[in-house]
């Protein structure tokens, strides 16, 4: 009997185990990058999945808690990538009826990395969560730790690629 294929996730702006370039690094907190959040594709979702969801998250972030770079849910069934820059703010790439929970810069966007001068290298996980739900019900303002809750509640299967960053 053949084995169905895992959930794969890809990017052409970001690469497992590697650095990321300037232009996804925050403008601000004495960053200047490009604040872009990574072209992003994948393939393979597990049966049931009803629709997808997107978290960047850095474990490094000297807050006890880590920082939530970016999340995104509700996006459709029927959608297999995001463009660079989709994560922008007030995104008119992102699929319909997806939505962007505010990140711990305070913005309903994608906020790129920004790690400490000298803090080391920091690892950026993003991941893409295949959802047993159409549509996370999620309050207005919804805490990066509440999203990330409810999206570990309904995830089937996810896939991530853990990208590097520091700065000197």
């Amino acid at each position: 009997m053949a084995m169905a294929e895992s959930l794969s996730l890809s990017s052409n702006d970001i690469s497992h185990g590697e650095l990321m370039s300037k232009q996804q690094e925050f403008v601000g907190f004495g960053c200047t990058g490009g604040n872009m959040s990574p072209q992003l594709s994948w393939k393979n979702p597990p049966k049931g999945t009803k629709s997808f969801a997107i978290t960047a998250y850095d474990p490094d972030a000297p807050t006890g808690s880590g920082w939530w770079h970016w999340q995104v849910v509700n996006i459709p069934l029927s959608t297999r990538s995001l463009a660079t820059n989709a994560g922008s703010v007030e995104s008119e790439i992102l699929p319909s009826g997806s939505r962007q929970i505010e990140n711990d810069y305070g913005v309903e966007a994608f906020g790129g990395a920004c790690p400490p001068k000298g803090h080391g290298m920091h690892r950026y996980r993003f991941t893409l969560h295949a959802l047993s739900v159409e549509k996370l019900d999620l309050p207005t303002r919804a805490s990066g730790a509440l999203a990330g809750y409810m999206i570990n509640a309904n995830t089937l299967e996810s896939s991530t690629i853990e990208a590097l960053y520091q700065r000197e």
